[in-house]
């Protein structure tokens, strides 16, 4: 790694350090408090420049339908005086291209499956008060946090699971919502002094136990288990929105969807703590240019590998250009990747497919991503590590202009907005592996006697993976730096 970015890494540590002591435990409605003051003064100042970034514009719809948690009742009309309690009941009940707005509160689907199914064109717009007088979604927190026991319902759905296609124009729109698997997925419980459990000083959980793996050597949150659904799930032929939203502690991908025909705009997003990859959307269309999508504005923190285990990495991917679609990222900040910020590993296995792919990335920020901001292929299964300065280079970017490296003031605004020990255990993590064989055991003297190898036991130990990252200091990130990344969403 440059000297540059070893030395803004060691600023982070540095200013990380500093303020650790000074994390901010108060509780949600504390920060809710806190943050109504700060987009006062911000909406003041904003202007165009915020509209055009985190897109406010709401659509009239062919009908609109209110859902509030805490206010509503099922047994309601679904207006704004009588709303909807039940999200999922609120998408059934809706027409076609019909509006739903939704007030804060937790929504875990229908009977509290733990995911919410879409199967139309509609638009879904939360962030509301109790009341829909004043929309902020990074103020009137409106989810889909699942409890433990969703593992059993909705390990095959997306916490947004959608599934449309007919209409070309067709129109999905997700705004303003946080999707945290944090409270489902299966975590060690948090211990410094136990190395097993792979937990930073002031993390507020240990590492991630993966899906199937059922992980040994430090106790555990025994009432969960991580399962391998995704936080934005499904195949779509149209026009899909995703903004203003916190896409939170995904165990297996933050998005990861199909186009089956039409343009996908992601924007304004905040991922944090996901494993595998943050966004991942592929073609399912077999003409080239018809599946294309925008990935922007977007900040897109701690991506984790596929495995604890500190050898073999695979997987841990920002963004994830895939074959068959057109894709343009921009003006996103991109840091602590575990292997890369940028995957453009995929190449069409028809030649005249690939020639005619448009894949473009410039005007983004990046830091501290371990193995590159952006890997290639390089035949044979092997990849191509390249970082921001060569991104000029690189036939497969079209346009490639203004990315660059974290300068020194960038860095103190993120380490300001990023939670101080979630940063230094990232930034100061390592791991062990080992293997032991006994020729002796009792399965090994089996094994030999039936002529079968012998089999040894390994172990390993990392510092961190996949810890859960807390929601009340996600919502900090809204804004941290000015013109990259996720800005203060909409009102």
């Amino acid at each position: 790694m440059k000297t540059k970015t070893i030395l803004l890494i060691a600023l982070l540590i540095t200013f990380t350090m500093s303020s650790f002591s000074q994390v901010d435990l108060k509780k949600l409605k504390q920060l809710k408090q806190s943050s109504q003051t700060e987009n006062s003064s911000d909406e003041k100042s904003s202007g165009g420049a915020l509209k055009k970034s985190t897109g406010i514009d709401i659509p009239t719809g062919t009908k609109s339908i209110y859902v509030s948690a805490n206010t509503g009742s099922n047994r309601n009309d679904g207006s704004k005086g009588s709303p909807l309690k039940d999200l999922q009941k609120a998408v059934d009940d809706a027409p076609e291209g019909a509006v739903i707005h939704v007030a804060e509160g937790n929504y875990e689907g229908k009977l509290n499956a733990g995911y919410i199914s879409i199967k139309k064109y509609i638009s879904i717009i939360g962030g509301y008060t109790s009341d829909f007088s004043h929309r902020d979604p990074s103020v009137n927190l409106t989810t889909i946090i699942p409890g433990a026991a969703a593992g059993g319902t909705n390990a095959n759905y997306g916490l947004l699971d959608i599934y449309v296609k007919g209409n070309r124009k067709g129109v999905v729109l997700i705004d303003g919502f946080i999707l945290d698997k944090g409270e489902q997925n299966c975590y060690f419980l948090p211990d410094p002094k136990n190395p097993k459990s792979g937990t930073p000083e002031g993390c507020e959980s240990g590492r991630l136990d993966p899906p199937g793996f059922q992980s040994s050597g430090a106790p555990k949150m025994m009432d969960r288990k991580s399962v391998s659904n995704q936080l934005i799930h499904g195949d779509v032929e149209g026009q899909v929105t995703i903004r203003n939203c916190v896409l939170l502690n995904g165990s297996h991908f933050g998005i990861q969807m199909g186009n089956i025909g039409g343009h996908f705009d992601i924007y304004n997003n905040i991922f944090l703590a996901s494993r595998m990859a943050a966004c991942e959307v592929r073609s399912m269309n077999k003409t080239p240019g018809e599946a294309t999508v925008d990935f922007h504005n977007n900040t897109v923190l701690f991506v984790w590998r596929r495995d604890p285990m500190p050898d073999g990495k695979d997987m841990g991917y920002g963004f994830r250009f895939m074959t068959g679609i057109d894709a343009n990222v921009y003006n996103n900040i991109f840091g602590c990747a575990d292997f890369a910020a940028l995957d453009r590993t995929y190449v069409d296995a028809d030649k005249s497919k690939e020639a005619a792919r448009k894949t473009s990335a410039w005007d983004n920020l990046f830091f501290s991503n371990i193995e590159a901001d952006l890997t290639l292929p390089s035949g044979g299964g092997k990849f191509m590590r390249i970082f921001v300065s060569q991104f000029e280079d690189v036939d497969q970017l079209i346009k490639y202009e203004g990315n660059h490296e974290v300068t020194e003031d960038e860095a103190k605004k993120l380490a300001a907005a990023v939670d101080a020990a979630y940063l230094k255990g990232f930034l100061s993590m390592d791991g062990t592996s080992s293997m032991k064989h006994n020729p002796n055991s009792s399965e090994n003297v089996m094994r030999s006697a039936l002529g079968m190898n012998q089999r040894g036991t390994s172990s390993y130990t990392v510092s961190m993976y996949m810890n859960r990252y807390p929601l009340k200091k996600a919502i900090q990130l809204f804004g941290a730096i000015d013109n990259y990344g996720a800005q203060k969403p909409g009102k």
